[in-house]
């Protein structure tokens, strides 16, 4: 071990027996090995705080840990519009998308495109999610995870990878998604304090030990280039983040699928008590939302602020080591609470993500392919051992496909970005327009990769961003195009059967008092760092 102190490790392995102790309490106190509903959607019983907790606990991983420090070291402060756009999102799925979801009873993404579109649909989405979450998802939350193992306590990558998929498979896979629900409530809170610690210690570092106000001055004297919100055209990370048109263009098609499609994050809300639950807790989550900027970029800045300086006793080569040699230089205790924050952020977001893999290949391809009759136990044996396969694929697929990679964050959205903007298009258009036929929906899932594809070998200098909302535009159009030939020939949608009024996007005043309150925090900060 590197500069890792008993009491840090002590810490540490505290951490992870709580941790694992707990899931496994819980999945066997709430009988989840009882019911399918049980293990994948937690009975349907989850409250607000649990659903906003589990949100952020699954959202943030090694990715904004790691990846997004990476990210605020090389470009700086407009990475943030991932996160603070991101709560006026969670406001927007909350009253528009979440009513239709639970109003229908859906339980999955692909159910939902069955129960609008046809089996082929659902079928094909089904298989690209898989994929998408095996490939790119798990194994860049292990592959980071690991990255930080070996900066902070010098353990080899390989090693570090197994360990990270073993405390994760520890208790997810028994507990199901109540485990991993009631287990991100303790992760969120120490994921929030260890990352806040690590970032006012960073501040006063910079600022020599004069208080984290000064450091922050400090901090934008220094490098007040990388406290811009909105990046000039002549920015050498203009293609990450293309200026305005992260406000108005790709960036809400990559965040309305990831906060509104995406079973991995939407599961939460489809466990909930009730709709008003749902949406509370995804409130709740969008303020947490407003946090994260302060936990994983303010550091990645403060890391290149001091590796500038020489204040570094290691110099960092690679942006993604930005986070890892900065908790590495924090004081005993508190190294092993922050190591243990970022150790709750990945592995919340592995066990969230194998709960939601296993959920779609048990439900949608499994149980109506494979298996009709399958009784409870057995779909949750077989998600079960879906998990366990996952996992280790991911395990040895994850060094090679990302162990050259400069900023792990960045190819992460650019390669989900492939499938935003087809997801998006079929969701919105088969929620909000009843004319949207099967064969559009279908022409979709082909096309978001193809015309994605395209535009990259292409056009590759249009940043990935704009991509997205060109090839989601594109795609709107040739699937009203493909719907409005259909119903010319007599093929009828499946529309009546989601229902659909507008009494289900009714919300309380204190719904609407506290998405005003965020919307105009995100707005001020967007005036001040513009």
């Amino acid at each position: 071990m590197t500069n890792f102190s008993t009491i840090d490790l002590c810490i540490f392995i505290a951490y992870i027996v709580i941790i694992v102790g707990m899931g496994l309490w819980i999945g066997r106190r709430k009988k989840s090995d009882g019911t399918a509903t049980d293990y994948f959607l937690a009975g349907n019983k989850l409250t607000w705080w649990a659903i906003g907790a589990s949100l952020i606990a699954a959202n943030i991983s090694a990715e904004q840990m790691i990846g997004m420090s990476g990210s605020g070291f090389k470009i700086g402060l407009g990475i943030a519009s991932y996160e603070w756009m991101a709560a006026i999102t969670l406001i927007l799925v909350a009253k528009f998308i979440m009513p239709v979801f639970l109003k229908n009873k859906i339980y999955t993404m692909p159910q939902f495109l069955e129960k609008r579109f046809d089996g082929r649909v659902k079928t094909a989405m089904a298989v690209f999610w898989l994929v998408l979450y095996v490939f790119v998802n798990l194994t860049s939350i292990l592959y980071l995870g690991a990255l930080a193992l070996e900066n902070i306590m010098g353990i080899p990558m390989i090693w570090g990878i197994i360990g990270l998929a073993c405390f994760a498979a520890a208790y997810s896979i028994y507990g199901g998604l109540k485990s991993v629900a009631w287990t991100d409530i303790v992760q969120v809170v120490l994921l929030i304090g260890g990352g806040l610690a690590t970032t006012f210690i960073a501040l006063n570092m910079v600022s020599g030990d004069n208080g984290i106000i000064a450091g922050f001055k400090d901090l934008y004297t220094f490098a007040g280039d990388k406290f811009d919100m909105v990046l000039s055209k002549d920015n050498p990370n203009y293609q990450e983040l293309p200026g305005i048109g992260v406000i108005i263009g790709g960036l809400w098609i990559a965040n309305i699928s990831y906060w509104g499609f995406n079973q991995y994050i939407i599961q939460r809300g489809l466990a909930a008590k009730s709709i008003k639950e749902a949406q509370k807790g995804m409130v709740f989550a969008g303020f947490l939302k407003l946090l994260i900027p302060i936990i994983v970029v303010l550091p990645g800045i403060a890391a290149y602020y001091l590796n500038a300086k020489g204040m570094l006793d290691t110099t960092i080569v690679k942006s993604d080591q930005a986070y890892p040699v900065l908790v590495s230089l924090l004081p005993v205790g508190i190294k092993g609470i922050a190591f243990a924050a970022l150790t709750a952020a990945i592995v919340s977001s592995l066990a969230s993500m194998l709960n939601s893999t296993s959920t779609i290949f048990t439900l949608d391809i499994y149980k109506p392919y494979i298996n009709k009759e399958a009784s409870e136990k057995r779909l949750v044996s077989v998600g079960r051992l879906v998990s366990l396969i996952a996992l280790i694929v991911a395990v040895l697929t994850a060094r090679p496909l990302l162990g050259k990679l400069d900023q792990a964050f960045q190819y992460i959205q650019e390669f989900t970005g492939f499938v935003s903007p087809g997801v998006c298009a079929i969701f919105l258009l088969g929620i909000f327009w009843k004319k949207m036929s099967a064969n559009a929906a279908l022409w979709c899932v082909i096309l978001t990769f193809v015309l994605s594809t395209l535009f990259k070998v292409f056009l590759p200098g249009v940043p990935f961003m704009d991509r997205m909302m060109y090839v989601f535009l594109i795609l709107c159009a040739i699937s009203i195009i493909i719907s409005l030939i259909d119903a010319k020939h007599g093929k009828q949608s499946k529309s009546d059967i989601v229902k659909l009024d507008k009494s289900i996007f009714h919300t309380s005043t204190a719904f609407n008092v506290w998405s005003i309150i965020i919307t105009a925090i995100v707005a001020v900060l967007y005036i001040l760092f513009w």
